[in-house]
């Protein structure tokens, strides 16, 4: 009977052990940005949404502040699958898809509510489907937020203040074009090399919202801030397109549910924020200037626009122009 019943408790064990658990995605979800940015705030809302969601079949590690690499990179790997999802600034993408650079432009959006609406709206998703091609899923447009300039020298209130300065830009070419067309010296550093760039003088002047620069606590290396908002910036949510496809209808559903309430919460917070980090900024001794002549930017910047028209036409500047009317 001891035999029978051993017998059975192992055969019983082994039918056990060839019953495989419950299927685990793991993803794992990468940006640049401190965690103290509102991009780990809204990455940290998606981690714990999708796995209560998901009953534990998704599990989402976050990987804050350029831990998988830069901007460059982090795109890399999430078109090889490497990373899962990555978030970086719209203008990193540009190289993959050169119309995206409409929304870069400077001025183009003179209206936070317009950005959302083009973005969020057919515009913005026909942009969204050139991602598919490329090995990427676009999940959302986050925002960076109004691009402002800070530097060591004095406040910017008319183009003519820019001339001659070593400005720290990103790699958006409509950016890159309107700083050397307004006198500066654009130099091209990634995010991540900004404050020692800033500390030691290789440039004295940069772009950021003001998050960024809050985040990355360039105000302990720079003195002034202009509230130029020269332009828009959006933040791109991607994820691996194999991956998201190789998940379950209804996984797939809870992905794209919870990124669009994440990057809603992340603007509204965006919004919400400014003002007190400005007041934060300036408590810290930052010196902060709200007189700038936008109409003289937006006047002396024409040929910037011109530029991107020539090489990409202008269907989709004419749309975004004409949705704001």
């Amino acid at each position: 009977m001891n035999t029978l019943m051993k017998t059975v408790g192992l055969a019983a064990a082994l039918t056990l052990s060839a019953v495989p658990a419950l299927a685990e995605t793991v993803l794992k979800l990468a940006h640049a940005a401190p965690e103290t940015d509102l991009q780990q705030t809204m990455s940290i809302y998606f981690k714990e949404q999708v796995e209560a969601r998901s009953g534990g079949s998704i599990t989402v590690n976050v990987f804050p502040h350029g831990q998988l690499g830069n901007d460059a990179q982090m795109i890399d790997g999430a078109r090889s699958g490497i990373i899962d999802i990555a978030i970086s600034g719209l203008n990193n993408f540009t190289g993959l898809i050169p119309e995206a650079g409409a929304f870069e432009l400077p001025f183009m959006f003179p209206s936070r509510d317009l950005a959302y609406r083009v973005l969020d709206g057919e515009i913005g998703q026909g942009v969204a489907a050139k991602f598919e091609p490329v090995g990427l899923k676009l999940l959302g447009f986050p925002e960076n937020g109004y691009r402002n300039i800070t530097n060591n020298r004095g406040p910017v209130r008319t183009p003519e203040d820019l001339d001659g300065l070593q400005m720290r830009v990103n790699n958006s070419k409509a950016l890159n074009d309107m700083f050397a067309l307004l006198g500066a010296n654009p130099q091209q550093l990634p995010v991540a090399e900004l404050y020692t760039a800033l500390e030691t003088g290789v440039v004295d002047a940069q772009d950021h919202p003001i998050g960024i620069v809050v985040s990355f606590k360039f105000n302990e290396v720079q003195k002034y801030l202009s509230l130029t908002q020269h332009a828009y910036s959006a933040l791109a949510m991607v994820m691996n397109n194999d991956k998201l496809k190789g998940l379950s209808d209804a996984e797939q559903k809870i992905i794209m549910e919870v990124a669009a309430e994440a990057v809603a919460k992340q603007r509204e917070l965006s919004v919400a924020k400014e003002e007190e980090m400005i007041a934060q900024l300036e408590s810290e001794g930052m010196s902060v200037n709200r007189d700038v002549d936008a109409a003289a930017f937006q006047a002396a910047v024409k040929p910037v626009w011109e530029g991107f028209i020539d090489e990409n036409g202008d269907a989709l500047v004419n749309a975004i122009v004409a949705a704001s009317k």
